[in-house]
C-alpha cells in the first residue's frame, strides 16, 4: 500500500501515522527525517541540501523529491510505504505520481482526516498540558493563522486526489483506537477490491 496522509495540526495525523505503519508493515518516509538521512549519508542529494537546512531555508521541491526518488530505490519500499510531509503541492504531487509511475506503481489511497476547527484549536492549546508535547508553533495566537495556511495549502491537494479517486475522507473524532478503526477500515476495503480484481 502506498499512502499519503493529509490532515490539519491537532488532526492525529502524527500519532495514526505512526499505527498505520506498524500494522501495515511498511516504512514511514518522513520528508524531514529523509532529508537530515540524505545528510548523514553523504548522498549526492544530502550534500546539495546541507547548507540549505544549516541555515534555515526551505529546501526546493526538486531536491526534496530527489531525496524521495533515492529513498523509494531502496527495496524496503516494494511493497509499500507512508508518504509524510510530502507531497504538499499540486506541483509535488504530480512529481511523485511520475516516480511512482516509473515504478509502476501508484498511490493506492490518500487519507484525510477530518476534524472541525473549533476541536483542532481545543487540542492544539491542549498540548503541552499532558503527554502530549507542546510544539513552538502551538502558540494560541498562531493556531488560526496555521489552520489557515493548512487550508489554503492542502484543499487543492485534496481535490487533486479526490479526482484521482483514491481520497478517503475519515472522521478524526472519537477516541485513537476508534479513529484507527475507520481507518483499517479504509484500507482493508481497498486491500479486499485490489485482490479482487487480481483473480479476474
Amino acid at each position: 500500500m502506498r499512502i499519503v496522509f493529509v490532515g490539519p495540526p491537532g488532526a492525529g495525523k502524527g500519532t495514526q501515522s505512526k499505527r498505520l505503519v506498524d500494522y501495515l508493515r511498511i516504512p514511514h518516509l518522513s520528508t524531514g527525517d529523509l532529508l537530515r538521512e540524505a545528510i548523514r549519508n553523504g548522498t549526492e542529494v544530502g550534500k546539495v541540501v546541507a547548507p540549505i537546512m544549516a541555515d534555515g531555508q526551505l529546501v526546493p521541491d526538486e531536491l526534496v523529491l530527489g531525496v524521495f526518488r533515492e529513498r523509494l530505490a531502496k527495496g524496503d519500499c516494494d511493497d509499500g510505504c507512508l508518504l509524510d510531509g510530502v507531497p504538499r503541492t499540486i506541483r509535488q504531487a504530480e512529481a511523485i505520481d511520475r516516480i511512482f509511475a516509473e515504478r509502476g506503481q501508484a498511490i493506492d489511497i490518500a487519507i484525510q482526516l477530518v476534524v472541525p476547527d473549533e476541536e483542532l484549536i481545543r487540542r492544539l492549546n491542549g498540548r503541552g498540558n499532558g503527554p502530549t508535547e507542546r510544539r513552538p508553533d502551538d502558540r494560541p495566537d498562531k493556531i488560526p493563522f496555521r489552520l489557515q495556511v493548512y487550508q489554503r495549502q492542502t484543499t487543492p491537494l485534496v481535490d487533486f486526489y479526490a479526482a484521482h479517486g483514491v481520497l478517503k475522507q475519515i472522521d478524526g473524532i472519537g477516541t485513537t483506537d476508534e479513529v484507527f478503526d475507520r481507518i483499517r477500515q479504509a484500507i482493508e476495503s481497498i486491500r479486499s477490491k485490489a485482490t479482487g480484481a487480481a483473480k479476474r
